[in-house]
């Protein structure tokens, strides 16, 4: 196996870590979420006169805390097997695609790759990852239509992440004095965390527009069958007319709230990892 080969393997197990790691920390997040979105705040409680509602879980903390008192770890984490499965093969694969896209590029270049190419490689990643997770292998035969915004959803965001990355090097290395090449000794968890929240705030706020538009060119016909929206251009323009920009990031900060943290987590697990596949690789080449 060449060096290429298994450092792209690397990649994949580095990257698979991290998915499932980020599914284990906040799915109780996540279990948290489909309730509220299921059931909504309120249950109803019988008090002789026709009934009262009374709130069944007054926040995401309050709710956390009474599924765990009367339902267990297994409450907490519903579904967690489909959810983890899904996580760990998606970012295994887009970890694997993205090392071999960013390797084909750099192919013939000494220095770092630009922005244009880190977004090139991961918008070929994402693309794979995408239709295996939405649809499976059989959507490769077919057009991937809605997914095209996911795919620009994560291409900018490793784009951002990488040219984050970069920066922060350059600035430790100055302070510190030392060899940009010593990266990775150079950044540490914290750094990892706040480069991957940092390049996912950038993905949303760039692409959360286009989320908002889409969900509504979905929404059910009203009652005589007619939509209300015709097409995305109507969308956009009805959407600032009446509710100007803050129409197109209605429902942000839930999105902020569920996203950056996992982010974080899967930025710190995976360069973590690559950390120890390195470390351990090293120790084998002195003792040879």
């Amino acid at each position: 196996m060449s060096d290429r080969e298994k450092w792209n393997l690397e990649n994949a197990a580095a990257g698979a870590i991290a998915g499932f790691s980020t599914v284990a920390v906040l799915h109780p997040l996540d279990v948290v979420r489909t309730r509220f979105q299921v059931r909504g705040n309120f249950y109803a409680v019988s008090d002789g006169r026709g009934g009262s509602c009374l709130p069944l879980y007054k926040n995401t903390v309050h709710a956390i805390y009474s599924i765990a008192r009367m339902e267990g770890l297994r409450g907490l984490y519903a579904g967690f097997y489909p959810a983890v499965f899904g996580s760990t093969v998606s970012w295994g694969l887009y970890f694997f695609f993205y090392s071999r896209a960013k390797a084909r590029y750099k192919k013939g270049f000494d220095q770092s790759l630009s922005p244009g190419y880190h977004l090139v490689a991961a918008a070929e990643a994402d693309a794979v990852r995408t239709i295996f997770k939405e649809e499976g292998w059989r959507a490769f035969y077919k057009g991937i239509g809605s997914g095209l915004f996911l795919v620009s959803h994560a291409a900018i965001q490793f784009c951002a992440y990488e040219e984050l990355r970069k920066i922060a090097i350059n600035l430790k290395s100055r302070r510190e004095k030392t060899d940009v090449k010593d990266g990775d000794r150079l950044l540490n968890s914290f750094d990892y965390a706040m480069l991957g929240g940092a390049s996912k705030l950038a993905a949303i706020l760039l692409t959360y527009p286009s989320q908002v538009i889409r969900a509504r060119i979905q929404q059910r016909p009203s009652s005589d069958g007619i939509p209300k929206y015709l097409d995305s251009w109507h969308v956009a323009s009805e959407t600032a007319r009446f509710e100007g920009a803050r129409g197109f990031y209605r429902g942000i900060t839930s999105s902020l709230l569920k996203n950056i943290p996992s982010a974080s987590i899967t930025f710190v697990m995976y360069e973590n990892i690559l950390k120890l596949f390195k470390l351990s690789q090293s120790k084998l080449d002195a003792s040879d």
